[in-house]
């Protein structure tokens, strides 16, 4: 958009583009003419200009036709139209307003009222499509969250579908940690951050080879040095993303233990980001809940104790309490 609004001047009579000239100080307006109602048509598509003063007098089509030509097209719909007429009578007036023009200027100009007109209508008009671009920015915007998110899911659906034990596992954990994280008051705008860690909290595991994702008996201290890389993998993987740098969280420290046992950094307790203690929780529970091929699922009280017991080791204690308060609420 130029900085100086764009005037379309559609009048087949040359002493009217010099007069509006004189008129509209150059260093204010971006003037551009045309002949007639064809012209005006074409010149209008590919200035879109900020106000169009239109003749009603024009050779061939006469400009009320003009007017609901420009107002039938889809670009040139809201651009406003101020009607030159040298006649003042009612029933041109209201040819015109039926026609889809927004005011009229009568000749011989009057130069206050028509700087005072134009300086209006442009204003305007300049204003309606700051706010259209504002709406279709913001809808872009929320059109390429949408595009993430399901990109975001896309990876997780990969990820269950190559490990097979944990199938149904991202979305429980995603949907428990989210209500944790409201329990221990943690503020609206950070919980989607959390949701989109929870649900990429694993993704590390796609830099582990099979041979190691999927071995049936313990591992050797080798094959852990190797698994325990996972949650770095994450972070390398998804740091460089802007959208998800305040994801990172969970996937990069969600092995990390209260006490300090916890991998890959070892970090202790608050030094542990909040999301990350949150998801622990969640994650070891859903863990001790579920079948695997080495053991069945815990029954509900004995998972209890065990998350009970860890407090202050693996899990942050407030949080824990918590947990444990809210257990029927969470899960």
């Amino acid at each position: 958009m130029s900085e100086k609004p764009c005037i379309l001047i559609v009048d087949d009579e040359p002493i009217i583009w010099q007069t509006l000239e004189a008129l509209l100080p150059a260093d204010a307006y971006e003037l551009h003419h045309a002949r007639d109602g064809a012209e005006g048509l074409a010149k209008a598509i590919a200035l879109q200009p900020d106000a169009i003063l239109l003749d009603i007098m024009l050779p061939r089509v006469d400009g009320f036709a003009v007017c609901r030509q420009l107002r039938e097209h889809p670009i040139l719909a809201e651009v406003p139209i101020l009607m030159i007429t040298s006649l003042d009578d009612r029933p041109t007036r209201l040819a015109g307003l039926e026609a889809g023009a927004d005011d009229f200027l009568t000749k011989p100009f009057d130069t206050l009222e028509l700087l005072a007109r134009l300086k209006t209508i442009t204003r305007l008009n300049r204003y309606r499509h700051i706010i259209e671009q504002r709406d279709r920015l913001a809808r872009m915007n929320e059109e390429l969250r949408a595009a993430y998110q399901q990109t975001i899911e896309g990876w997780s659906q990969a990820l269950d579908l190559r490990d097979h034990e944990t199938t149904g596992h991202t979305r429980r954990v995603t949907e428990m940690t989210i209500r944790l994280a409201r329990l221990a008051g943690v503020q609206e705008e950070s919980i989607e951050h959390i949701r989109r860690g929870a649900i990429l909290h694993d993704i590390g595991k796609m830099g582990i080879p099979d041979s190691i994702l999927h071995k049936a008996g313990p591992l050797t201290e080798e094959e852990w040095k190797i698994m325990r890389k996972h949650p770095v993998y994450a972070y390398e993987w998804l740091s460089s993303i802007d959208f998800l740098r305040p994801a990172l969280d969970i996937p990069y420290c969600h092995h990390e233990h209260w006490d300090g046992s916890g991998y890959p950094r070892g970090l202790k307790g608050e030094q542990i980001p909040l999301a990350a203690r949150i998801f622990t929780i969640v994650d070891v529970w859903d863990a001790l809940r579920s079948d695997r091929p080495y053991r069945r699922a815990l029954p509900e009280q004995e998972a209890l104790a065990y998350i009970e017991d860890q407090k202050g080791l693996l899990f942050d204690p407030q949080l824990t309490g918590i947990f444990l308060k809210n257990v029927r609420r969470i899960v």
